[in-house]
């Protein structure tokens, strides 16, 4: 890593800009994004796959680190001859150039597998609820989003922040902010501050059935947050659902822990 040229260099060079409609910010300071592998790992030797490398500055302290392999999914093809010149010959990195909403992560690498990316904000929370959601599960996720979106995902009960998101996410994982960052530290700098989360799956998490039916709960839930359960829920059996769940039916959804939502989507009535 240390012979090539720095990022901005290297960008120049291919001519490259951000693209707004991939929601792309690029992090070129290679000393905040060690820390942020830093604070990802220790890897000792585990795969690590990283979405929306951009220009690589990510990645370039991912590869100093101690992952062992280590894939890239970039969905604008303008970034993969720059990646490529990131790639030492060893065979430990893969470039894949492809939307992450489609691939099926599980085919990318063997063994227990971390996800740390750059996320593109256009997408983040998406890719969020399918990595939290779907079949395969690494075993750590250190994500970076826009700071609205990392306080819904760590927000309790009662929070401003707290909904639908925070609830999915907690169900599945431990989930904590590691990592605050100004606009400035980007380029081109994004009108919001930043946020890195660190997600660590429990060992016990809810099948996807369960999951499946906690995403429609909360979708009601907190769609028509405002409204008391009986209400909000109406279409999912109401009043009844509630008290068969232990749930006050005239409470609203921002004071329901985690617990409450996961009785909700359990509860099943005639």
């Amino acid at each position: 890593m240390s012979d090539l040229p720095p990022l901005r260099e290297s960008l120049e060079a291919h001519g490259l800009l951000a693209k707004k409609s991939f929601g792309q910010h690029f992090l070129l300071d290679l000393n905040i994004t060690r820390k942020i592998v830093r604070l990802a790992g220790p890897f000792d030797g585990r795969a690590v796959i990283e979405v929306g490398p951009g220009p690589g500055g990510l990645t370039r302290a991912i590869l100093e680190s101690d992952a062992g392999a280590v894939v890239l999914v970039e969905k604008d093809p303008r970034f993969v001859p720059l990646l490529n010149e990131l790639d030492d010959g060893s065979g430990r990195l893969t470039i894949i150039q492809a939307d992450a909403l489609k691939v099926t992560e599980a085919e990318l690498t063997t063994g227990p597998t971390h996800l740390v990316s750059n996320l593109p904000y256009n997408v983040g929370t998406a890719l969020l609820i399918k990595w939290l959601t779907g079949p395969w599960t690494p075993c750590a996720m250190t994500l970076m989003f826009q700071k609205e979106v990392a306080e819904r995902i760590v927000a309790a009960p009662g929070d401003d922040a707290y909904g639908r998101l925070a609830v999915i996410s907690q169900a599945v994982a431990e989930a904590r902010i590691v990592m605050h960052l100004p606009a400035a530290a980007f380029t081109p700098p994004p009108k919001v501050a930043s946020a890195v989360v660190h997600l660590v799956p429990h060992a016990e998490r809810p099948d996807r059935a369960t999951l499946k039916r906690l995403e429609t709960v909360t979708a009601a839930a907190f769609g028509q947050r405002r409204k008391m359960l009986r209400s909000s829920l109406k279409q999912l059996g109401g009043a009844a659902l509630c008290e068969a769940a232990g749930i006050d039916p005239d409470a609203r959804a921002e004071t329901i822990d985690l617990a409450g939502f996961l009785r909700l989507a359990r509860t099943e009535i005639a």
